[in-house]
């Protein structure tokens, strides 16, 4: 699928300055579109938006489907007459990074609170219009959310612990179990749903308040899932799993020049001839709700389509893998006949093979380029501008590198720094407005700059470290720093580069579909 010209920012909902101690759907996000608007920033990229279990990642979900409770705005639900104003005045401020563990303590009581209180009032004139698409959205999502709610309340009760050390009722699916569960906690399951249902309306509201400002959504998809997710739980049989329910092969990635024993991610891996067998309901159902939530849809680990590593899951690391082959094409053209043009992104980094190229150009996927990557030798020179193709997407960094400053300052080569100086010359200026520059005037139809960038900001706001396995994903930007010089800034790179004109025709479908 082909873009218009365009340009935006990159940052995750959870990193807006909002109220609550944590990124959330409420005024922040609305106060951050209209910097977009002013800006002429036609793309706001996020994170994956999922429920999050170890370590805060998004890319480590506890269910593909469901939507991130901590995203719920209390401000908004307060509005709607669903919890008092002083129940929510004890919780953290806009400003400073995310302590995830005290936000889950103080935010969850009072998002359940506030659910019960729906539930509790439902037949209240004020919450029918509610109450009527709550029941409907019930209806639309039952393929994922029933079981999301009774994996989340059995998650609870089992002291978050993994679902395959459950009873084995419970591990196994037993009908009579859910039965009980069902007497037992119908209210919990219950709330568990109203809670999803927040979700899917804010979000709504706030995507079709950026649609009116020609904002796009672009969002993110990994390729695998958690092993602790509903997902492996509900559907055991397209996975690979030992009688036992545990991993036979898990994911990652072959050592490299980076490490020696490469990544062992962990990830059970699919049963892609048993999904093929049955026409990748699975997977058409993930990226129709996908779709159904983002404009763009960028497929984290592309080549993984192609050929992925599998390693045994006994081991510790990922010497031991090995490359076995993935029907992407199959599975892309079985989208495609399901869904319709898919507006996809390839994450197309890492050891890219020319199999994994001719998927990504069967199907007119456009890649990506970072600009941090392009300045080591001539063998990166694929990243840099004068490289490009139209159809592609660059960034000067993601979510997954430091900061265009902290790179420059503390991560940069000597080769690296010389070879910047002789492309963009950046002076006193310092490196990061030069590169967004580059990025800007590249032919890449779609540039994408992360705020920290645009701020300027060094190493403290990175937002994730790979190879780290705790202190991730807190970032916030701070209050009252994306200031209206900024975003003139930021409008007149995008004129002069031709990045800010949306035909009429496109702008109005994209109000339509949010």
């Amino acid at each position: 699928m082909s873009f218009e010209r365009s340009s935006g920012l990159l940052l995750h909902i959870t990193s807006l300055p909002s109220y609550g101690g944590i990124g959330d759907l409420g005024p922040a996000a609305y106060e951050f579109a209209d910097f977009l608007a002013a800006g002429k920033q036609r793309l706001w990229q996020v994170l994956p938006l999922s429920p999050t279990g170890y370590g805060n990642s998004p890319y480590a979900a506890l269910s593909a489907f469901a939507g991130n409770p901590l995203l719920v705005s209390l401000e908004k639900l307060s509005d709607w007459g669903w919890i008092d104003r002083k129940r929510i005045a004890g919780l953290p401020g806009r400003s400073g990074n995310i302590r995830f563990e005290e936000v889950v303590q103080k935010k969850m009581p009072l998002l359940v609170e506030a659910a019960r209180n729906f539930l509790h009032r439902r037949t209240e004139p004020q919450f029918a219009e509610q109450w009527s698409r709550f029941e409907g959205y019930c209806t639309i999502n039952r393929s994922w959310l029933n079981d999301y709610a009774r994996y989340n309340v059995l998650r609870r009760k089992f002291d978050s612990q993994c679902w395959n050390v459950w009873t084995k009722a419970h591990a196994y699916r037993d009908a009579d179990a859910f039965a009980q569960l069902e007497k037992e906690q119908g209210e919990d399951l219950a709330i568990e749903q109203v809670i999803q249902f927040v979700f899917d309306e804010q979000w709504t509201e706030l995507r079709r308040y950026c649609a009116e400002r020609d904002i796009r959504f672009i969002g993110d998809v990994a390729i695998f899932v958690n092993y602790d997710s509903a997902d492996v739980w509900t559907h055991r049989d397209i996975f690979e799993l030992n009688e036992d329910l545990s991993p036979i092969r898990v994911s990652g990635v072959p050592p490299d020049y980076f490490s020696e024993t490469g990544q062992r991610w962990g990830n059970p891996l699919y049963r892609w001839d048993v999904l093929e067998q049955r026409g990748f309901d699975w997977w058409v159902d993930r990226i129709r709700r996908a779709h159904s939530l983002y404009d763009v849809i960028r497929l984290d680990h592309f080549r993984g389509f192609e050929a992925y590593w599998s390693i045994p899951a006994e081991d510790d690391t990922a010497v031991n893998g090995e490359w076995v082959k993935a029907p992407g094409a199959v599975l892309f053209s079985k989208l495609h006949e399901a869904l319709g043009e898919l507006p996809f992104i390839a994450e197309d980094l890492g050891l890219i093979t020319a199999e994994v190229d001719a998927l990504r150009e069967q199907f007119i996927l456009p890649g990506m380029r970072i600009l941090q990557f392009g300045f080591s030798n001539r063998g990166a020179h694929n990243y840099l501008p004068h490289r490009y193709e139209k159809n592609t997407v660059v960034y000067t960094g993601t979510h997954d590198n430091d900061t265009t400053r902290g790179w420059w300052e503390n991560g940069a080569t000597k080769v690296e720094k010389a070879a910047v100086n002789a492309y963009v010359h950046p002076g006193k200026e310092g490196a990061v407005w030069p590169l967004i520059r580059a990025a800007s005037t590249s032919v890449a139809d779609i540039c994408l700059f992360p705020v920290q960038d645009i701020l300027e900001l060094g190493s403290e706001a990175r937002m994730n470290v790979p190879s780290r396995s705790g202190d991730n994903w807190g970032w916030r930007c701070a209050e009252g720093v994306l200031v209206p010089k900024l975003a003139e800034k930021l409008a007149a790179l995008t004129e002069i580069t031709d990045r800010d004109r949306v035909p009429e025709d496109v702008r109005q479908k994209a109000v339509e579909q949010a």
